[in-house]
């Protein structure tokens, strides 16, 4: 068994997580309220342009939703696509370039991710991430339960189509430990 497939194994039910995220969106007023709607009727340019964003994952173990990986990303499949609810609605996948496990129980893991969907609604695209993943399992990685997992995804500059033409910002997960589940939050701002 090769490390990716080790690693993959080790980590299925901790695939994302995160931590606190400074949404600041400057000095301009908010482009959502918190329920996701728009509090104003203006185009999406200038500094409201800087959205906050929330919701939850899970993992599409069926593959009834999420095809097999998007055209271009072949190695995205490390694990299964996770189904985004919320703010994004689509699926995201995973390939892990790099990891390490500690004696204490500590994994950390990086890679590259790519999203295929939409963002509140909008038309569909695609924008990719590097992540970082750290994790605590008890009393190790190999033979006990996870305890907390978070990671961070900002989102590669350039990388954006279609609705997500031009898009940066960052995307954090934190693992929901009791029933496997992630939430997610943090900020997209479309050019």
């Amino acid at each position: 068994m090769n490390t990716r497939t080790i690693a993959a194994a080790l980590t299925l039910n901790a695939l994302t997580a995160c931590g606190n995220i400074d949404l600041t969106t400057g000095s301009a007023p908010p482009a959502l309220t918190a329920l996701g709607e728009r509090t104003t009727s203006r185009a999406m340019t200038g500094p409201s342009n800087n959205l906050q964003i929330s919701g939850t994952a899970v993992f599409d173990v069926s593959g009834s939703t999420c095809p097999d990986h998007p055209a271009g990303y072949d190695g995205f499949m490390d694990y299964p696509p996770l189904l985004l609810s919320g703010s994004l609605e689509g699926c995201w996948y995973t390939e892990i370039d790099t990891f390490k496990v500690t004696p204490s129980g500590i994994y950390l893991e990086a890679g590259r991710e790519v999203f295929v969907g939409s963002l509140n609604g909008g038309p569909s695209g695609v924008f990719t991430t590097t992540y970082k993943f750290e994790g605590k399992y008890d009393p190790d990685v190999f033979t006990g339960p996870e305890v907390f997992g978070r990671c961070q995804h900002p989102l590669v500059a350039g990388s954006g189509t279609g609705g997500f033409a031009g898009a940066t910002g960052r995307v954090d997960f934190k693992d929901i430990v009791a029933d496997g589940s992630y939430i997610y939050r943090g900020h997209i701002r479309i050019r």
